[in-house]
């Protein structure tokens, strides 16, 4: 008798423990200023917005922001076995090369560098999403388009998800983005945070 109810309260607590831990998954967003809530206070962006509405709902997941402005692909490199070693992360979400294309890197080098950082992820069974980047066309349709190889380029040779450049959902508006053009305004983010949303449902 005894045998049988430790063994039917075993399975009762094994069952609520992988539910209660496929039910708190975690993304690392390694990103920019596009995902730092760049000209707003943090509780603005849309990260944050969207990490609050995941906890309303009792989502399946959460979003680590470890995005700085003016971040490079060289530079989420430097950082990410750092924040690997503090945290317990099930996906990365990779959201950079814009500011290496808005300073004219060579795209082999931004190809690389994401190729550097996925292995690092993947060794460590982290699944991966990279988002397309999109720039100005600053420096021609040539880079511009070299550029552009480079995600599904990186996507191709890892088998990661490619996912759209979420800020063109509001890219086209002139009231929704800062008086530089490139970065969305406040107004702006629970749009974002919708988009993404959406758009990382649709990945995991």
């Amino acid at each position: 008798m005894f045998n049988k109810l430790a063994l039917t309260l075993l399975i009762i607590f094994s069952t609520t423990f992988a539910l209660h831990v496929s039910a708190n998954h975690s993304i690392l967003l390694l990103g920019d200023s596009l995902s730092a809530s760049y000209g707003m206070q943090e509780k603005d962006g849309w990260v944050v917005l969207l990490n609050n509405q995941l906890e309303t709902e009792n989502a399946s997941y959460r979003i680590i922001n470890a995005s700085i402005s003016g971040e490079t692909t060289g530079g989420g490199l430097a950082r990410l076995p750092g924040i690997l070693a503090k945290n317990k992360i099930d996906y990365l979400l990779i959201e950079l090369g814009g500011n290496d294309g808005l300073r004219g890197f060579p795209p082999k080098l931004i190809e690389n560098n994401l190729l550097q950082i996925i292995e690092l992820a993947q060794a460590k069974n982290i699944k991966v999403l990279i988002s397309k980047v999109r720039i100005p066309p600053n420096y021609g349709p040539r880079y511009s388009k070299m550029f552009s190889k480079v995600f599904s380029n990186v996507s191709t040779q890892t088998n990661s998800p490619l996912l759209p450049f979420f800020i063109e959902v509001v890219a086209t508006d002139p009231t929704l983005m800062q008086g530089d053009g490139i970065h969305p305004t406040k107004a702006a983010q629970p749009l974002l945070a919708k988009e993404m949303k959406s758009i990382i449902d649709k990945a995991l």
